[in-house]
């Protein structure tokens, strides 16, 4: 019985000297823990007579309850202790949390709609895995086609269509055209088509990954004025009123008569060099950011148009590339969109 009187006013003596919760936490693990020197006491019982084993045992749980009661009251002392040593001044402004924010290519999505809202043209996304047929055939590239080899496209190993031929990572956002047209039925139409595209390519102006956004408009007496009309507006709402865009001739299978869209270069102003060395984005002054044309009458007749009635142009942009030269951000890698490195999200 001494013994556990002598356990208690040990106990008493360590609480007195703890001064931290963490203190007591160790005083809680020498008296309570599985080792504990309060299990050191029942261990002993077995080792007492019959007469003494019972009031021994009373005496050791009536300990064993004081010692948790003393140990939970010291942390709430300390506690206590700690709050009234605590000051706040009510009058510092609060903690500021950082917040999250979108990826510069969603704000940029949300932007070309709004442009081409002004227009009248509905935003719509078609398939990322895509058939031959709608990528290709429908867009007048026929079989042997360079843009239909394995070196340009992300095949996907899949069972082939009869109808539809070969399934791929979707090559471009033009294969939506064909789509639209036979979902519509019959123009005015007037779509934008935002997505993802694939190919295999890795440069400073390309990833496999990318975002292009597809312009189509279908309708009577539409020509290239019309076109011309609507990449220029579109530039000068985007880039700025200072940016000047060119079309140069050019071949599509899905575009006659087809032309190349270029603007001046954002990164070193349209001169070609930086400090007197090349722009490594547009090494002369103009960068390229679209295919553009008339649709090709083989592809409305695909998309169940009259080409005797109705005509249409399209063009497609590739996002992240028209990003590179919007006027302040001054981007020479596209890498670096999907590097993943904080430091360059966190400035948007």
């Amino acid at each position: 019985m001494q013994e556990i009187e002598q356990l208690l006013d040990k106990l008493k003596n360590d609480l007195t000297n703890a001064k931290s919760l963490f203190d007591v936490e160790q005083i809680k693990i020498k008296y309570l823990g599985r080792n504990g020197l309060v299990n050191g006491l029942f261990q002993k019982i077995g080792r007492l007579s019959d007469k003494e084993r019972k009031e021994y045992g009373q005496k050791a749980n009536l300990a064993k309850k004081e010692i948790s009661f003393l140990i939970r009251k010291r942390e709430e002392e300390i506690i206590k202790n700690k709050e009234k040593q605590t000051f706040i001044d009510i009058t510092l402004p609060g903690k500021k949390y950082s917040r999250g924010s979108l990826h510069i290519v969603s704000y940029a999505v949300e932007e070309i709609s709004r442009i081409f809202e002004k227009l009248g043209f509905i935003r719509l996304t078609y398939p990322e895995v895509e058939w031959e047929y709608f990528a290709f055939e429908s867009l007048n590239m026929p079989k042997g086609h360079p843009a239909r080899d394995d070196f340009e496209t992300f095949f996907i190993d899949a069972p082939d269509s009869p109808r539809y031929g070969r399934m791929m990572l979707s090559p471009h956002t033009s294969s939506g055209q064909v789509r639209e047209m036979l979902r519509v039925g019959q123009p005015p139409i007037r779509m934008i088509s935002i997505g993802k595209c694939y190919r295999p390519n890795w440069d400073t102006t390309h990833t496999p990954m990318f975002h292009q956004f597809e312009a189509l408009c279908v309708d009577k007496n539409i020509n290239i004025v019309n076109l011309k009309a609507t990449i220029d507006f579109f530039a000068k709402e985007f880039f700025g009123k200072d940016r000047q865009i060119r079309l140069r001739p050019h071949h599509f299978q899905f575009t006659e008569p087809s032309f190349e869209v270029d603007i001046s270069c954002g990164v070193c102003g349209g001169k070609g060099e930086i400090n007197g060395n090349k722009c490594r984005i547009c090494k002369s002054g103009w960068l390229e950011l679209a295919g553009a044309g008339m649709v090709h009458p083989n592809v409305l007749k695909e998309g169940k148009i009259d080409p005797e009635k109705y005509t249409g142009w399209a063009f497609a942009f590739g996002l992240e590339r028209i990003m590179m030269m919007k006027e302040g951000l001054s981007l020479d890698d596209i890498r670096v969109m999907y590097s993943g490195d904080i430091r360059f999200l966190e400035q948007f």
